[in-house]
């Protein structure tokens, strides 16, 4: 599908949910700023910590992080994979998506643990797009191409495998998503989504299990604890994403978004830390719509059925 064509129905999909086009265009917009600035491998999501995961990655891929990140984000990444029924070699013959796979450093990094026969990721940030295909693409083993998460531009039954990162959270219409998702996998295929849930996002998600018979879900764990590990080792003083945000040279507009010392980026809102810059947005109402009141982390897996 070509852009034109994308942007034209994108306009006749959100026809019907108010704000939807300024939703993405904002989210989007973001992550052009993020890409500007980040640097390979050094901050994906608010990543996850957990010894047992920590020591399963060694096993798979020793020093994996050595030099180039603090190694949270790659955790919560190999997350996506528990509970699948594939042994490494089996991957070999499996297609695989991420929709909302940002700048491409966390698809990257999957597939060089598990090797599949393709793996195509998919971003509605142009910039992240670019960023991605100029970095880590690899011939047809590894693509990227912008589009947007409710109109997924792939044939139906296309993928054995649709993984999504701390990215729904954004989507004005999760429901058109979780049946986009539906239509690209195989029959047999397994989606694994983590995400942050709110209240009310995760009341709907449950609805949706139950409404879409499509799916299997047959896994569910919540990661919550793990994630505000993560972001809490990130916070201290001197850590690795300490040190990389005060060396990046940043617009200004990111400097804003991302807080004092990057500590919105950094999920600190998510275990409940406010500088005084939070305060002040709060009071200005400029606080950016991707930062809610959350109050879980969770790894869901389904079967297509």
């Amino acid at each position: 599908m070509t852009n034109g064509n994308a942007a034209t129905g994108l306009r006749d999909l959100n026809a019907g949910i108010p704000g939807a086009d300024q939703i993405k265009g904002a989210v989007s917009a973001v992550y052009d700023d993020v890409a500007s600035w980040s640097r390979t491998g050094d901050f994906w999501n608010w990543g996850m910590h957990c010894e047992e995961l920590l020591n399963e990655l060694n096993s798979l891929r020793p020093n994996f992080n050595a030099g180039v990140s603090d190694g949270f984000s790659e955790q919560l990444y190999f997350q996506t994979l528990r509970g699948l029924p594939y042994a490494k070699s089996e991957f070999k013959t499996l297609n695989v998506l991420e929709v909302g796979c940002g700048m491409g450093e966390g698809l990257n990094f999957l597939t060089r643990l598990v090797d599949p026969a393709r793996a195509v990721g998919l971003d509605i940030s142009t910039a992240a797009i670019r960023r991605a295909n100029a970095l880590l693409a690899r011939g047809d083993r590894l693509t990227y191409v912008e589009g947007d998460a409710e109109r997924l531009p792939f044939a139906d039954g296309e993928f054995d495998l649709v993984i999504n990162v701390e990215s729904s959270h954004n989507y004005p219409d999760v429901e058109r998503f979780f049946r986009e998702v539906s239509r690209v996998l195989k029959p047999g295929g397994h989606f694994s989504h983590i995400d942050v849930f709110d209240p009310r996002s995760y009341v709907r998600f449950t609805k949706l299990q139950q409404e879409i018979a499509d799916f299997e879900w047959i896994h569910e764990r919540d990661v919550t604890e793990n994630v505000k590990s993560a972001i809490r080792r990130r916070m201290a003083p001197g850590s690795f994403f300490r040190k990389e945000y005060a060396r990046k040279q940043m617009p200004i507009r990111a400097r804003i978004i991302g807080g004092i010392g990057g500590a919105h980026y950094a999920g600190a809102d998510f275990i409940g830390h406010k500088d005084a810059l939070s305060r002040v947005l709060e009071i200005a109402r400029i606080r950016p719509r991707f930062v809610g009141e959350y109050e879980s982390y969770r790894h869901h897996l389904a079967r297509r059925a």
